[in-house]
């Protein structure tokens, strides 16, 4: 049974109106942990702009030191997913009261956006980039409208004269290594050591990604399981008592067969709840 959810039972409104004000106290947390700050970035095109960003590392703590305060609590580690541009921090915890289970979900979900650190590197492996493209793709266009006439004679050069045609290009294309001999001539006449250009474009690559930067957006309002699911940003706060028998959770029950002992113990917790949130 989820809290909140409407009931004419005296105990379970009780519980609704703590859900509540728990739930109030957790938005007002996120909204102070995610308040966004200005930082400069840099975008594709090398403008310099600014942009609105908040530190999940924040919340992760924020969340952890809850943990750290349920104590008797089975809990799960603070964890943080990874689906693009959108990510979720969240953590779960439950406990035992009698035969009713208690159980927490804490999370907020927020998107992921990149751009490039305000540095002259980017700017600089963006040039070598568009100079090593350009370079290439100019010998290659003249390796490909020539193709017929370098291996032609890159096949007499090295002393295939009295083939005829057919013949030399069966041998070329059969032979795996004897191909790629020729075309690394091919390649040495055109001046250009593809090889060493395309090595040096993956570092490049590797640097350009060392100089990207992260920046988190989110909407600080509650949101419920299915706009979570549908990657909607916000904040979640959810808590549900379960009756279990022989091993089976039961979210329907009858919550006047519960005795005054196991409410109590019910309300403890959830008061408890309230304590570590708010604090």
């Amino acid at each position: 049974m989820r809290l909140g959810t409407r009931s004419p039972n005296e105990f379970l409104q009780e519980l609704n109106e703590k859900n509540d004000l728990i739930q109030k106290q957790f938005l007002e947390k996120m909204k102070g942990l995610t308040k966004m700050i200005d930082i400069k970035v840099m975008m594709g095109d090398s403008t310099v702009t600014e942009q609105r960003t908040f530190d999940p590392k924040q919340v992760s703590d924020y969340f952890q030191k809850i943990n750290n305060n349920l104590k008797g609590w089975s809990l799960q580690d603070v964890s943080i997913s990874n689906n693009e541009d959108i990510r979720r921090i969240f953590t779960k915890f439950e406990i035992m009261e009698g035969n009713y289970l208690i159980s927490g979900h804490l999370s907020l979900q927020f998107h992921v956006l990149l751009y490039y650190k305000p540095d002259q590197r980017v700017i600089d492996c963006q040039k070598e980039l568009s100079e090593i493209v350009d370079l290439t793709k100019d010998k290659e266009q003249q390796i490909s409208d020539n193709s017929d006439e370098f291996v032609l004679n890159k096949l007499k050069d090295m002393g295939y004269k009295d083939f005829d045609h057919q013949k030399l290009f069966e041998i070329f294309y059969e032979n795996d290594e004897f191909r790629e001999k020729v075309y690394t001539e091919i390649e040495k006449d055109a001046g250009v050591d593809f090889q060493k250009l395309s090595e040096k474009k993956s570092k490049l690559f590797n640097e350009l990604d060392s100089l990207l930067v992260e920046t988190y957006q989110t909407t600080p309002v509650l949101i419920d399981d299915t706009r979570l699911v549908t990657g909607e940003e916000g904040c979640l706060c959810t808590f549900d008592i379960e009756f279990v028998k022989n091993k089976n959770r039961e979210g329907l029950f009858d919550p006047k067969k519960m005795s005054d002992k196991i409410k109590e113990g019910i309300l403890e917790r959830i008061n408890e709840l309230e304590t570590i949130i708010s604090s």
